[in-house]
């Protein structure tokens, strides 16, 4: 089946499959349409999450835009993330894993939808931004205009390679906008090459509307010198088709709802107005940020605004991440570091899918867990804080079976390491919210820390205690007989032998299993001994 070839394609299959709310009461950009989505992160399943399509979007000034806003539609659920890779839930890390390793150049085409409205001159100094509804996160906190879903497009000014990332922006004027880049970010990285090459800007566009699938390569932490758009065509199984910007150098997708061309300049930077709600949930305060002069904005006719709900965990942007980071490590750990023994890595979404890293492993050597935690906590220096392996019969996912794996199968003298050298990335413990940027950036003398737990088994553990599966199995049939409450089984949810069991245990629950009880009793009677 071909991919989506625009959003619109995209939206239609999400209603087929019961995934999207038309919400076509009139809603308040500033006060009212964040807050809506928001409860469902607050208050519902994550089964039960879908899109939001506001139709009918005004300010607070009555002003009713002609431009409908999608929020939820990249990542609102397992499920929603699924569909914009056409894959089943369970097949989302393979596709990721296909996409490293096969993936397909982008092509580039002659015009695209994208071109048939182009804004310039008078009428961007004019209107520019303005035309757009760009909502509000944090009502009643948030001291600035912030737009999330802000897919950036920038080349390395050396090789001409292409870069997608996801960073936040900031609207200052109708043709100027701030941009959050951290300092080990990869578009940081070309603007800074840019600096040093005597360039007075980097050409950069920023595309807040696209297939999914560019999209969730722009959050991934591809290894830079990667163009993600070849991993994205991975992602699609076809090329993504792009055309050329109008007033620089830069290539975006053709089927792109809307297109903000721009240069951001190598001699300038600003903090941006106010603070703003943050992946960790807490509030961030004014941080540096380079100067974007947009040059033009080109969209479709009627084109659709994306917009990623962000903040406090869970979120729309936590589950993108979450998922992207899996496929990315896992990838990296099992093929790139060939540490064969990887059979899953699980980004927990409470800390934002950056801090509360699990890799599970059926480790053959005690060295195998400690070269996949010191490869993990190098891939990249701002995501991890907490990195653990376990064992097969672990649940990386389920911080119960985390924290069973944590309570008994480690010695904090023996199974834990501290790593230094990691950057803050906005983690509010790294410094008080008064320090110099740098400060929080990096913390002298040597940044910040990672906490690296071998939490496998070091020997042979005595047999898990709960009843055999087959005893599980049976009780289960009686539950749903007597039509009881549906089960969602954690793990554990049977016993098993985790190497010392020796065969008088095993005899002795038999014989308990056989009704025996009496001879049993007798058998242990006739070995007692006189003290």
């Amino acid at each position: 089946m071909a991919y989506y070839k625009d959003i619109r394609e995209y939206i239609k299959a999400l209603e087929e499959r019961e995934l999207l709310w038309r919400i076509k009461t009139a809603v308040k950009k500033e006060t009212e349409l964040s807050p809506m989505v928001r409860w469902q992160f607050r208050g519902l399943t994550e089964d039960q999450r879908r899109a939001f399509l506001f139709e009918n979007v005004i300010d607070s000034k009555g002003h009713k835009y002609d431009v409908p806003v999608l929020v939820g539609a990249l990542a609102g659920s397992k499920k929603i993330y699924a569909t914009g890779l056409q894959c089943k839930p369970e097949e989302i890390q393979k596709k990721w894993d296909q996409a490293q390793h096969k993936p397909i150049p982008p092509k580039l085409v002659k015009d695209g939808p994208v071109h048939e409205v182009i804004m310039m001159g008078k009428e961007l100094k004019e209107e520019g931004l303005d035309r757009f509804p760009f909502a509000v996160d944090i009502p009643g906190f948030e001291g600035i205009l912030r737009t999330t879903s802000s897919h950036f497009f920038s080349k390395d000014p050396e090789t001409g390679v292409g870069n997608i990332g996801c960073y936040s922006s900031y609207v200052i004027a109708r043709d100027r906008m701030a941009i959050g880049i951290g300092p080990v970010m990869h578009m940081r990285t070309n603007w800074q090459k840019a600096k040093e090459m005597g360039l007075p800007f980097l050409p950069a566009a920023l595309v807040p509307s696209m297939v999914p699938a560019v999209c969730y390569t722009s959050v991934a932490r591809i290894p830079y010198g990667t163009d993600e758009l070849e991993i994205s065509g991975g992602l699609a199984g076809e090329p993504i088709e792009m055309v050329k910007c109008k007033t620089v150098d830069i290539e975006v997708p053709a089927t792109a709802e809307i297109v903000i061309e721009g240069k951001v300049s190598t001699s300038m930077e600003m903090n941006n107005t106010g603070a703003f709600g943050e992946y960790t949930g807490y509030m961030a305060e004014p941080i540096p940020c380079l100067i974007f002069d947009i040059t033009c904005i080109t969209h479709r006719r009627n084109p659709i605004l994306m917009n990623i709900i962000s903040q406090m965990p869970p979120s729309e942007s936590s589950k993108i991440r979450q998922l992207a980071y899996e496929g990315v490590w896992y990838n990296f750990l099992k093929r790139d570091c060939g540490i064969n023994s990887v059979l899953d890595v699980a980004f927990h979404e409470i800390s934002g899918s950056c801090y509360y890293c699990v890799i599970q492993m059926k480790k053959r050597h005690p060295a195998e867990a400690w070269q996949a935690l010191n490869a993990a906590v190098a891939h990249a220096s701002f995501v991890g804080k907490f990195f653990i392996t376990v064992d097969e019969d672990i649940d990386p996912r389920d911080p119960e079976s985390v924290n069973w794996a944590l309570c008994f199968r480690t010695q904090p003298h023996l199974d834990t390491r501290i790593t230094m050298g990691k950057t803050a990335s906005l983690d509010p413990s790294a410094a008080p919210p008064t320090a110099p940027w740098s400060e929080k950036n990096y913390p002298s003398p040597r940044g910040c820390s990672a906490l690296l737990i071998d939490a496998t088994r070091k020997w042979d553990y005595p047999s898990v205690s709960l009843p055999k599966r087959e005893y599980m199995e049976r009780a289960r049939e009686l539950w749903e007989a007597e039509g009881l409450p549906a089960l969602k089984p954690r793990v554990p949810w049977f016993g098993y032998k985790l190497g010392h069991w020796p065969k008088e245990y095993e005899e002795a629950a038999e014989s308990v299993i056989k009704g025996e009880i009496y001879q049993l009793g007798e058998r242990v009677y006739q070995q007692r001994r006189q003290i």
